[in-house]
């Protein structure tokens, strides 16, 4: 029987965990159910990225990302949609529940990728751990994997120039050929100075970082005329870059978001 896929627009995933208790004399002990060791236990709250496969392709190229948030929850993404589920690794075995995925459309070759995801999962693969290595194995399939903070350690947000890949809506993320071809970047220095590129002018200004916060500008900016389509991402662009925004850094990718749901996607360069 094939493992149900539920899609949901907007994912919303709730998990809670049991616990046990017991009652006796002063001086005894019983392990409850919440602290016993279980297979998974080095796998809890790691995030693995696929380095090598054998067997059918990712298509798009991947690389499949495994998550392992807390404990008996996974999540996972070959490249295109998210997935989260239930997962039970007893005997060497991923068995996930019920699979929630997002429901973006996946372009091009990275239409395959989701199904490519979820078959490997409902097989059932095995899985082995050696320190930083993962492996899943399933019939006519493998999957080998490395610890996500040894193949990607996250970046440091001053002193890395990051490009602008994607535009970030409330409503969807996105790239375009304008956008790959302008490449916006910025860089943030010591002294708290942001400089960079919309794609088509020039930028710089102060660009303070507290927290999980950046707050940018003023900027000042050339005033170079831009085609139109480099005019649309530039102006994208300076909006995100006109004050607060939450910033999270992903290995070698940086998310900056404002409270209006608009956001840019960057990476490092």
């Amino acid at each position: 029987m094939r493992t149900p896929i539920v899609l949901l627009a907007l994912l919303a995933v709730a998990t809670s965990g049991g616990c046990g208790s017991a009652d006796g004399d002063s001086g005894a002990s019983t392990t409850t159910s919440a602290s016993a060791a279980s297979p998974g236990d080095a796998l809890w709250g790691r995030t693995f990225v696929s380095t090598s496969v054998t067997g059918p392709a990712i298509p798009g190229g991947g690389p499949l990302e495994v998550a392992f948030p807390e404990r008996n929850s996974i999540a996972m993404s070959a490249g295109c949609n998210r997935g989260v589920s239930s997962v039970d690794l007893a005997d060497g075995i991923v068995r996930t529940g019920a699979i929630a995925t997002t429901m973006m459309a996946c372009p091009g070759e990275l239409a395959g990728a989701d199904k490519w995801m979820t078959d490997l999962f409902e097989a059932r693969p095995t899985w082995e751990l050696d320190g930083a290595i993962l492996t899943l194995t399933a019939p006519g399939a493998a999957v080998t994997l490395t610890d996500k903070k040894t193949a990607n350690p996250d970046r440091p947000v001053v002193g890395t120039t990051w490009v602008v890949d994607t535009l970030v809506t409330p409503q969807a993320v996105s790239t375009s050929a304008a956008l790959e071809a302008s490449a916006p970047t910025l860089t943030i220095d010591d002294a708290g100075q942001v400089t960079g590129s919309t794609g088509c002018n020039r930028f710089n200004g102060p660009a303070t970082i507290a927290g999980d916060t950046i707050t940018f500008g003023p900027l000042a900016t050339t005033r170079m005329a831009c085609p139109a389509d480099g005019a649309d991402v530039e102006r994208s662009v300076l909006h995100v870059l006109d004050g607060p925004v939450t910033y999270e850094v992903d290995g070698p990718t940086m998310r900056l978001t404002k409270d209006d749901g608009t956001g840019l996607g960057l990476r490092g360069a």
